[in-house]
């Protein structure tokens, strides 16, 4: 069933028009309604009937394109309102609908505010005179208390137009940081898939051409190892793709690298001559797939930069599979190299630590004092869902 409040605005409002036109010529409400002028009906009979007829109408129907077209809504109404007075008519409830005009101008004029606001207000002040010439009873202080009133009901509208505004900003705002943490959250994946990946074949790459003519069997198994490697990056690169193009569905445990496949990380790398050694300890527990993924990415960067900072050097992966937390340390021993195998954007760490502080975790990189580099993340463990 659809809500009043979800159906389209013209409907609203010609709705509103025509309720309050209803209740304009019902008796028992006519005494509801904003009056200042205080006249005696100038015409009787009637003449007096059929003019109060009209004014009624003008008073109630321009509501109907009161959000469309708020200043015709409120000249129109506002003009019938000031005729009313004078000529004493009509004494219905159609006035209210020179209000609601008033807060709907404040509430939706986008354009020509200050205009319209200035002709109100000069023709509030000559239809005061003509009041008050006419023989109204009203004084001073009763002219300015009604334009009081109404310049309440159109500051209404105006502070209900502000806090639109700025909830339309707020929602502007959390649209594009939404879609910047997006941006940032492709790029990271981008970034660890093709700079692991690219990484290994252009290692394994060099290491085939430097024994091409001297070790033919060698340099096969490096073109296969290459080959293999390029198999992989497609697969994950598809993987990847097939999220993007999902349609708000999370990217499921079968697409997403997992911590059970670390052992292929490291087979990678030995692939590509680094010495690696992997240690478990602990009983692995299923995990959330965002603890999966960036436990997966913490091994796989380390290992890349591994690979391009400490070629040949002897690497250790270590996992630890607690109770509340997954640790994951990565370490290669003596000095990084002079030129590393691959360029660098230097975005993979930090990436990280973005990646790992959003889980609630926490990622330490730096040297260490023999000269090599430590990669230590603790990463809070996620019930799978």
């Amino acid at each position: 069933m659809v809500r009043w409040r979800d159906r389209p605005i013209p409907l609203q409002d010609i709705a509103l028009a025509a309720g309050i036109a209803a209740l304009a010529f019902v008796p028992t409400v006519a005494h509801i309604a904003p009056e200042i002028g205080d006249l005696p009906p100038l015409f009787l009979g009637t003449s007096g009937t059929a003019i109060g007829l009209v004014l009624t109408l003008a008073l109630c129907l321009p509501l109907a394109v009161r959000t469309r077209r708020p200043a015709a809504c409120v000249l129109i109404t506002s003009g019938a309102f000031a005729v009313s007075q004078v000529l004493g008519y009509p004494n219905t409830f159609g006035k209210v609908g020179f209000l609601l005009a008033l807060y709907a101008a404040g509430a939706h004029l986008a354009r020509s505010r200050l205009g319209v606001g200035v002709v109100l207000t000069a023709s509030y002040a000559v239809l005061a005179v003509v009041l008050h010439e006419l023989g109204s009873p009203q004084r001073f202080l009763d002219y300015f208390a009604f334009y009081l009133m109404m310049a309440v009901v159109w500051l209404a509208g105006s502070g209900v137009r502000r806090w639109r505004a700025e909830g339309a900003e707020r929602e502007r705002l959390a649209a594009e940081m939404a879609a910047a943490a997006e941006r940032a959250r492709i790029a990271r994946d981008l970034h660890d898939v093709v700079t692991h990946h690219v990484t290994a074949m252009v290692v394994q790459a060099d290491a085939a051409q430097f024994v091409l003519g001297t070790a033919p069997a060698r340099a096969e198994g490096g073109l296969t190892a290459i080959s293999e490697t390029g198999r992989r990056a497609l697969t994950e690169l598809r993987a990847l793709l097939d999220v993007l193009e999902a349609t708000g569905d999370s990217p499921t445990p079968a697409r997403t690298p997992t911590m059970g496949r670390v052992g292929d990380l490291v087979e990678q790398a030995s692939m590509s001559g680094q010495p690696v050694e992997l240690t478990e300890h602990g009983v692995v527990r299923p995990q959330s797939v965002d603890v999966e993924l960036a436990a997966y990415r913490v091994v796989q960067e380390a290992l890349t930069n591994a690979i391009k900072y400490a070629t040949g050097r002897p690497t250790t992966v270590l996992v630890r599979h607690g109770e509340e937390h997954v640790e994951i340390e990565v370490t290669t021993t003596g000095p990084a190299a002079d030129t590393p195998v691959a360029p660098s954007g230097g975005r993979g760490l930090t990436g990280l630590r973005e990646r790992v502080r959003m889980l609630d975790g926490d990622l330490v990189a730096g040297p260490r004092a023999d000269g090599g580099f430590r990669v230590h993340a603790l990463i809070p463990s996620g019930t799978a869902g």
